[in-house]
């Protein structure tokens, strides 16, 4: 299940909303909904995160979030690794191997090293030395 799965069916859970009922109402097919719920389908475009955001009464803060779920949920990632360190090509080819079989606090707490030492967007180099 990716995050934006995830985000949509705890949001139509909390409404009581079935699976069909939204689909009719953003016009797709149940199954593409179950199958963007389960990960087994791409991160959904831009009009259609809209239109969900619409048909739950989303704004501000809960539509980006929602979009941002979005854009993090694609269920098959590729990394290209040319010209990074000999490091980063084996821990790419690591976690791509191992991902399935870590602990959910260890993905936590990989995240919350990301978040800290990731550089800002925008930048180049991130942190400076000093």
């Amino acid at each position: 299940m990716t995050p934006f799965g995830a985000r949509l069916r705890a949001l139509r859970a909390q409404r009581g909303v079935t699976l069909r009922e939204l689909a009719a109402a953003l016009q797709v097919s149940p199954a593409y909904l179950s199958a963007l719920e389960h990960g087994r389908r791409g991160r959904p475009s831009p009009g259609l995160v809209h239109q969900i955001n619409e048909f739950f009464g989303l704004i501000w803060d809960d539509a980006e979030e929602l979009a941002r779920l979005a854009r993090l949920s694609h269920p098959r990632v590729r990394l290209d690794t040319a010209g990074l360190s000999p490091e980063a090509t084996e821990f790419a080819n690591r976690l791509a191997r191992e991902i399935r079989r870590l602990r959910p606090e260890t993905i936590a707490a990989l995240n919350a090293t990301l978040d800290r030492d990731a550089p800002a967007p925008g930048t180049e180099t991130g942190r400076t030395s000093g």
